[in-house]
């Protein structure tokens, strides 16, 4: 899924919902900002890679809540199934 198409497509954002909803299989595709603390995102990314849930490293945190259309940064977003 590309990153235009996350503009429309039904997303969760925020790491700690993102990791609820890996957890429950609802998700598609993990979206994590490049410049997101790795401490805060390492937990998810291990998730994903056990759930085998496509991640996909992009944009950075500014960038990536503007995609989403947030005034804020995000540091993950998913995008649901």
């Amino acid at each position: 899924m590309s990153l235009e198409m996350l503009k429309t497509a039904k997303k969760i954002v925020g790491v700690k919902q993102v990791t609820k909803a890996v957890e429950k299989d609802l998700v598609q595709v993990v979206y994590i900002a490049q410049d997101a603390e790795q401490r805060l995102i390492e937990p998810l990314r291990t998730l994903c890679i056990r759930k085998k849930t496509a991640i996909e490293m992009t944009l950075t945190m500014t960038e990536l809540g503007k995609t989403c259309g947030i005034e804020v940064g995000a540091a993950a977003v998913a995008a649901l199934k």
